[in-house]
């Protein structure tokens, strides 16, 4: 293992923010980061975990210990009639995952395309898009006990998959080290394309016959469409959460706001979009320096190139609080402050 010291994390995290780290090292096998973790010069430093960093803001250097988690490998580990297991390692790549799944016909991911970040940090957020969530998908996971170093297995229930949410980032914060999962996953696929564009998407693309591969493809091109490059316009993906209200909150909106959208998530509870509640606020396309809230897509904070983590996070609890001015509504980051 190459121990580094003062390391700048600008390739490292999504929105190409400048930070360095104390120390930093690049593990690939669970042996390596057994070590790292017993090694008594690191043992009481504080220590960040990095996957894709595509959900992360820095706001300062870190003191302590960065380990950047490359655990890598793909393979099939169970087999029936209807599905099949994949156990992949927390290090790969989650694109070329569901890349990999897509060409070998494995239904149930393709709706995730193009998701930037890890494996290993797509159960820890339950990431979803296009109506489809990890939750789905998941069969079980296994992590580092950072307190015995011993491998434990998560089930479905374990894991307590909220919202983008799971059991590791509250009860759980910061005493496990995610270093696989494994998806069951479909050969008959079941077609999920009720959500958002991709029915009128798959229609400009003249797909007559639906397909797994049709549908990642539509996907790909609705969020490059939507979304910026991280390569190009430093960014995070979504950086809110939708939020969730009751349905007697929303029917009130809808008197000054009618034409607000909604998604129904129980009898009592609806979704609603947070890009459109920006949008709405006037902050869609706003420029200050070097950051900004993105001209195509409103829930989408960016850094054009030499912006400052603080800044940004204090241009998030700007929008934040004009939309509880304006709609009543609290905004919840889906980005991890460090």
């Amino acid at each position: 293992m190459n121990i580094q010291q003062n390391i700048s994390l600008k390739p490292f995290n999504t929105f190409g923010l400048e930070a360095s780290a104390q120390y930093f090292v690049e593990v690939s096998t669970v042996e390596d980061l057994k070590k790292i973790l017993q090694n008594p010069d690191f043992k009481k430093l504080d220590k960040l975990f990095l996957g894709g960093g595509s959900n992360l803001l820095l706001t300062k250097d870190y003191e302590g210990l960065v380990v950047k988690i490359a655990l890598k490998g793909i393979e099939k580990v169970f087999e029936d009639e209807n599905h099949i297991h994949i156990h992949a390692g927390a290090g790969e790549i989650w694109h070329q995952f569901v890349m990999y799944c897509v060409e070998n016909n494995y239904a149930g991911i393709e709706n995730l395309s193009l998701i930037p970040g890890t494996v290993g940090a797509a159960p820890m957020q339950n990431i979803g898009a296009y109506g489809v969530e990890i939750k789905d998908v998941f069969q079980e996971l296994q992590a580092l006990n950072l307190e015995t170093l011993e491998i434990e297995t998560f089930n479905l229930i374990d894991c307590q998959f909220g919202y983008r949410e799971s059991v590791f980032k509250h009860t759980l914060k910061g005493k496990y080290v995610i270093t696989a999962v494994t998806f069951k996953l479909n050969k008959v696929p079941t077609f999920k394309i009720a959500y958002g564009d991709i029915q009128k998407t798959l229609a400009e693309m003249n797909i007559t016959e639906l397909s797994i591969k049709a549908i990642s493809n539509a996907v790909i091109a609705i969020r490059k469409s939507k979304l910026p490059d991280p390569a190009e316009i430093g960014n995070s993906g979504s950086f809110f959460k939708n939020p969730e209200i009751s349905l007697t909150q929303y029917q009130k909106l809808l008197i000054d706001f009618p034409t607000l959208p909604s998604y129904p998530i129980n009898e009592t509870t609806v979704k609603v979009p947070a890009g459109w509640l920006i949008e709405q606020a006037g902050w869609k396309g706003f420029k200050d320096g070097q950051i900004g809230v993105h001209a195509r897509q409103a829930l989408v904070l960016v850094n054009y190139g030499g912006g400052n983590g603080n800044d940004i996070k204090a241009l998030a609890e700007k929008v934040q609080q004009s939309i509880v001015d304006k709609f009543g509504i609290k905004l919840s980051p889906e980005v991890n402050y460090i």
